[in-house]
C-alpha cells in the first residue's frame, strides 16, 4: 500500500494577483536549496518548517475559490522552492488538472524529482533567473547552475510557456553590461511570454535578525524603481521587443 503523501507549506494566499495571470490561489511551499544574497523569506529555507498538509486537503481549499479565477486565474505553486517537494507537487498538479484549474509553477528551477514528469502538468512557468553565468550565479545563490540548466532544457523540450523574472540589486546587476548578458542568454530561450525585472527590497532584513542569520546585503540600499523600469525597457529593446 502506497504511503500517504504530505507537503510542508509556509503560507497560502487566496486571492493573489502578482503570481501569474488573473486571480490566483498561491501556495508558498517550504524548503529551498539556494541561499540567495537578497532572499527575503529565510523562514522558508528549512524543509521541516511550516505546516503539514495532503494534496487533497489543499485542493479542497483551492476549489472554494475557483469561481473567482475566471478564464485567466488558477493556482500558483511558489516557495521556498516547490521542486524540492516533487512528489507532493506532482500530486497537487494532477488534482488541479482533474478540476480544470490553470497551474503555474513559480520556481528557481533548482530542486529534486523528475522535471519532465512535473512539467507536463504545468501550464505556465515563472522562472526566477538569478544570473546567466556560472561565477555570478554561484556568488548570488551559493550553488552551481547545473540543475537550473537542466530545468530550463526540460522546459524547452516540453514547450512550457515562460515568464522570466530577475531581481535587480544595486551595484550587483543594475547596469547595461548585465542587461546585455541577460538579453543574449534569453534570445536563445523559446516560449517567453513576459519578462520582468524586480527591484531589490530590504523588507526581509528584520527576519534575518530574528532568526540570528547574517544578512550579507545589510549595507545595500533598495533598488530605485525608476531605474529598474528603465533597465527593463533597455532589456526588452535588446531583445527586439
Amino acid at each position: 500500500m502506497q504511503s500517504k503523501i504530505y507537503g510542508y507549506l509556509s503560507s497560502e494566499e487566496s486571492l493573489g494577483t502578482v503570481d501569474g495571470p488573473g486571480v490566483r490561489y498561491v501556495i508558498f511551499m517550504q524548503g529551498c536549496p539556494l541561499r540567495c544574497l537578497y532572499c527575503h523569506n529565510p523562514e522558508t529555507w528549512a524543509m521541516n518548517g511550516g505546516y503539514k498538509v495532503t494534496p487533497k486537503e489543499i485542493i479542497t481549499k483551492i476549489e472554494r475559490y475557483k469561481p473567482y479565477f475566471g478564464k485567466d486565474g488558477g493556482v500558483t505553486f511558489s516557495g521556498g522552492e516547490p521542486l524540492l517537494q516533487s512528489e507532493f507537487l506532482l500530486e497537487c498538479l494532477k488534482l488541479c488538472k482533474e478540476k480544470n484549474i490553470h497551474t503555474t509553477l513559480d520556481t528557481s528551477g533548482v530542486g529534486e524529482g523528475d522535471y519532465e514528469k512535473i512539467l507536463q502538468w504545468v501550464d505556465l512557468v515563472i522562472l526566477d533567473v538569478k544570473a546567466v553565468d556560472e561565477e555570478e550565479y554561484r556568488t548570488i545563490t551559493g550553488r552551481d547552475m547545473s540543475k537550473f540548466n537542466n530545468f530550463l532544457e526540460t522546459c524547452q523540450k516540453l514547450g512550457n510557456k515562460l515568464w522570466i523574472r530577475q531581481v535587480v540589486v544595486p551595484n550587483l546587476n543594475d547596469d547595461e553590461k548585465h542587461m546585455c548578458k541577460l538579453a543574449k542568454f534569453l534570445k536563445n530561450v523559446k516560449n517567453i511570454e513576459k519578462i520582468e525585472l524586480l527591484p531589490y527590497k530590504t523588507l526581509g532584513e528584520s527576519k534575518y535578525k530574528t532568526l540570528g542569520i547574517n544578512y550579507r546585503l545589510a549595507e545595500t540600499p533598495e533598488m530605485d524603481e525608476t531605474k529598474c523600469n528603465e533597465l527593463e525597457k533597455q532589456l526588452k529593446l535588446l531583445m527586439g521587443e
